[in-house]
């Protein structure tokens, strides 16, 4: 396996990133606790023309400003005061454009990820839904920022590409106020996969 390479981010087309997530694993290293789960469902955020993005119409705070980082960086937000979510931003520096990683399936430490959610045995619970994945990786507000070709936060792949077969496409969980932009099919998962927090057929 190799890390994915900083031109997978830099390229335009974040819907398709998006897309291409799916089957890529993400890896947190903090504190020699090493963690990681292959991406079943992502979301694309269109920068600032999408409605449904932290940066529609570039509007800019101290919550965002990550999103305007170079490609390869990690954004991560507070939902609801508690759910740390994490993102991929992508194209360049000061285009917003970013992915959420919505659902990962477990693939190590999941030891380490049972303590961190308080479970006692492994369920789709585990990593289903973005809350879940950024509980069970470690990963918090602070960490926003991190460039994701060093070793705290980082993506691999391993040569295996997703059928176009076993994706499926659908609009985007919880946008609904974004207008037409709520129907916009720029969510995408692995068909059949436990860990898919929405539909996932």
């Amino acid at each position: 396996m190799k890390k994915v390479p900083l031109s997978f981010y830099q390229r335009k087309d974040v819907v398709k990133i998006a897309k291409e997530l799916l089957g890529k694993i993400v890896v947190t290293n903090f504190d020699g606790k090493v963690t990681s789960g292959r991406i079943v469902e992502t979301e694309a955020y269109a920068g600032i023309a999408d409605k449904a993005s932290h940066s529609f119409a570039g509007r800019r705070t101290a919550r965002n400003e990550h999103m305007y980082s170079a490609a390869g960086t990690a954004y991560i937000y507070i939902c609801y005061g508690m759910h740390q979510m994490l993102n991929v931003v992508t194209n360049e520096k000061e285009i917003p454009d970013a992915v959420l990683i919505r659902a990962i399936e477990p693939v190590k430490g999941i030891d380490i990820m049972l303590k961190r959610t308080g479970k006692n045995k492994l369920d789709k619970s585990l990593t289903r839904g973005p809350g879940n994945v950024g509980k069970a990786l470690g990963i918090f507000k602070h960490h926003s920022g991190l460039y994701l070709l060093d070793e705290e936060i980082f993506l691999l792949e391993d040569g295996k590409k997703m059928p176009e077969e076993n994706i499926g496409i659908s609009k985007r969980i919880g946008v609904e106020s974004a207008g037409a932009d709520a129907l916009l099919p720029y969510r995408f998962y692995v068909k059949g996969n436990k860990y898919v927090s929405g539909k996932n057929s």
